[in-house]
C-alpha cells in the first residue's frame, strides 16, 4: 500500500543568507525574477501530477528561502495550479513559512485568501542582539506584530520557530526567550538547537560563545520542562503542540510518508505501485531550474532506494517522535517484516536506548534521545 502523499515546494530567495543557514537559498537583490519562477512552479507541479498519478495530496508546505517575499497573488497562483493539476484533499493543510521582516502590513490577510491554512514565522530569538548575530532582519516587536496580525487575519494555525544554545546565549537567556514565546500562546512551537552545518559561515568562521554540549542540554532539558508546563505536548524532539495542532506535513515526514518536490533544490521522495521507494532532487540553481521548466527538460534523475536501507530511512526519522512507532506502523510504510528490525532493537534496548510502552509501542528512552544518533546508528544496513 503507498503512503499519504505530500507536496513541498520551494522559493529559494531571501533578502540575505543567514550566516547558519544550510538550505537552498539565495539572496534575491532586485533583480530575482519572479514571474519566471512562478511560471516554472507551474510547470513541475504539472510534471508532478504526472508522476503521483492521481494519489490525492494531504498537505502542502512553502518552504524557503522566504516565500513571504512572493506576494499574495503570486502565491494563489502557485496554489491554483496545484489544484488544477493534483488531486488536493478538502481538508488539506497548507503551510506558509514567513519572515516577520519581510510582512507588509495587511498582507497576512491577503496570504489567507489565498488558501494558506497554517503559518509558520520564523523568529529565532526575543533578543535583540541574538536577532542581529543571527543576520536576522526582524526585530523582537515585528515577531509579535506578526503574530498578532496572524490572528486577526484568521489563521488558527500558528507556529513560531525559537533557536537555543546561540552564541553568548546562557540558561538564563533561553528561559527569558521561551517565556516570550510562551505568553504569545501560539498554537505550535518549534524548539531546536543551533547547528554549525557544513557550508555555512557559521561553520567556516564560529562564533564565539557557542554553549558546550552539557550547558546545550541544560538549556534544552529547562526550556522543554517550561514548555511542557505551559500546556505545550511534546510529540517529536524538538516540536510541541496545543490542542491537536501537530504538524501534519512534518508528521508525514517522520513516519516515511510520501512526498513530491517541487522547486529549485526541493527533495521529493515517492513509492510506486510497485512498492520501490525513489528519492529525487530538483537542480539547486533557481535560473538552471528555470530554466529547465521552460524547455521541458528536467533533470531530476530518481534514485532507487534499496530495501535493505528501509529500516535506517524509517528509524531515522520515527525515532524523533515521542510516542515512537509500533512494529504495525513499520510493516505497513516499509514493506518489510518485523524481523528486519528486532536485533537491532534488542541491541539497543541492552544499551538502554530503546523501551517498549504500554501500548505496545517502541520509543526512545530518556537517554535514547539525549543520544539519538547513536541509537537511529542501531539501525544502520
Amino acid at each position: 500500500m503507498q503512503p499519504p502523499l505530500s507536496l513541498y515546494i520551494h522559493f529559494p530567495w531571501c533578502v540575505r543568507k543567514c550566516p547558519y543557514c544550510d538550505f537552498n537559498s539565495h539572496k534575491a537583490g532586485d533583480s530575482a525574477p519572479r514571474d519566471r519562477y512562478v511560471a516554472a512552479l507551474a510547470a513541475d507541479i504539472r510534471a508532478e501530477g504526472d508522476r503521483s498519478t492521481g494519489r490525492q495530496i494531504t498537505t502542502i508546505f512553502l518552504g524557503g528561502g522566504t516565500p513571504s517575499l512572493f506576494t499574495p497573488e503570486e502565491i494563489a497562483q502557485v496554489l491554483k495550479s496545484a489544484k488544477h493539476h493534483l488531486d488536493i484533499s478538502p481538508e488539506c493543510e497548507i503551510t506558509m513559512e514567513a519572515n516577520p521582516g519581510t510582512l507588509e502590513h495587511g498582507s497576512l490577510a491577503a496570504y489567507r485568501n489565498a488558501g494558506v491554512t497554517r503559518l509558520s514565522l520564523g523568529a529565532q530569538s526575543f533578543d535583540a542582539n541574538m536577532l542581529k548575530v543571527l543576520g536576522r532582519i526582524h526585530s523582537p516587536d515585528d515577531i509579535r506584530s506578526a503574530y498578532y496580525e496572524a490572528l486577526a487575519a484568521g489563521f488558527a494555525s500558528i507556529n513560531i520557530d525559537l533557536m537555543f544554545a546561540l552564541p553568548g546565549q546562557d540558561l538564563a537567556g533561553a528561559l527569558i526567550d521561551v517565556t516570550e514565546l510562551v505568553d504569545l500562546a501560539p498554537p505550535h512551537i518549534s524548539y531546536y538547537q543551533l547547528t554549525l552545518e557544513p557550508n555555512t559561515v557559521f561553520h567556516k568562521r564560529p562564533p564565539a560563545g557557542i554553549p558546550d554540549d552539557e550547558l546545550a542540554w541544560t538549556i534544552q532539558e529547562r526550556c522543554h520542562e517550561l514548555l511542557q508546563t505551559a500546556g505545550y505536548e511534546k510529540y517529536e524532539i524538538s516540536a510541541f503542540a496545543r490542542d491537536e495542532h501537530r504538524c501534519r506535513h512534518n508528521l508525514n515526514y517522520w513516519t516515511f510518508g510520501d512526498y513530491l518536490a517541487v522547486g529549485a533544490g526541493a527533495h521529493g521522495k515517492l513509492t510506486d505501485t510497485a512498492g520501490i521507494v525513489w528519492r529525487y532532487r530538483k537542480a539547486a540553481n533557481p535560473l538552471t531550474y528555470i530554466e529547465e521548466a521552460e524547455n521541458n527538460h528536467w533533470k531530476d534523475a530518481a534514485t532507487r532506494i534499496k530495501a535493505d536501507e528501509f529500516g535506517f530511512e524509517f528509524m531515522l526519522n520515527a525515532l524523533r517522535l515521542t510516542d515512537g512507532f509500533s512494529e504495525a506502523d513499520f510493516c505497513d510504510r516499509t514493506g518489510l517484516g518485523t524481523g528486519a528490525i528486532l536485533e537491532p532493537i534488542r541491541r539497543a534496548q541492552v544499551d538502554g536506548l530503546i523501551e517498549q510502552s504500554v501500548a505496545g509501542r517502541w520509543r526512545p528512552t530518556a537517554t535514547g534521545f539525549r543520544f539519538l544518533n547513536d541509537l537511529q546508528a542501531c539501525f544502520l544496513p
